[in-house]
């Protein structure tokens, strides 16, 4: 049963959900990019950094303090920005352009996720300084 059928609305901007739909195009998409020695190093930490957003924007929602709260939305917030990093250095490893703009895309999915949580770190940061 969806939330529909229940009487609430899923909101559109819904993080657990947009990271979790997030990690799956990340899973998706490494197993679409050609093994070689230089992609064999880079792939596990893509995934690693791409899937761990998520689940670390669950346990922010799951904080016992403000504290540990503002630490798990700092670690998505690196997490996106290992994303970034990670599929430009993919990127320059295939040459594959419909590869290239499908990382483009998940590329601008990381930047817009990485906008967000540094907005959330900074102002729940701000508020208990």
């Amino acid at each position: 049963m969806n939330k529909e059928e229940t009487g609430t609305t899923l909101r559109k901007y819904d993080l657990e959900e947009r990271t979790a739909k997030f990690g799956e195009h990340v899973v998706k998409f490494a197993k679409k990019i050609l093994v070689n020695k230089v992609t064999e190093r880079l792939i596990p930490q893509f995934v690693a950094a791409g899937t761990s957003i998520g689940a670390n924007y669950c346990e922010a929602d799951d904080a016992e303090s403000s504290k540990d709260f503002v630490h798990k939305i700092g670690i998505c917030k690196k997490e996106t920005r290992e994303v970034k990093h990670f599929l430009r250095m993919l990127a320059v490893s295939f040459g594959d352009e419909d590869l290239k703009n499908e990382a483009r895309v998940l590329w601008d999915e990381a930047r817009q996720l990485h906008l967000i949580f540094n907005a959330i770190y900074h102002k729940v940061k701000n508020k208990n300084s």
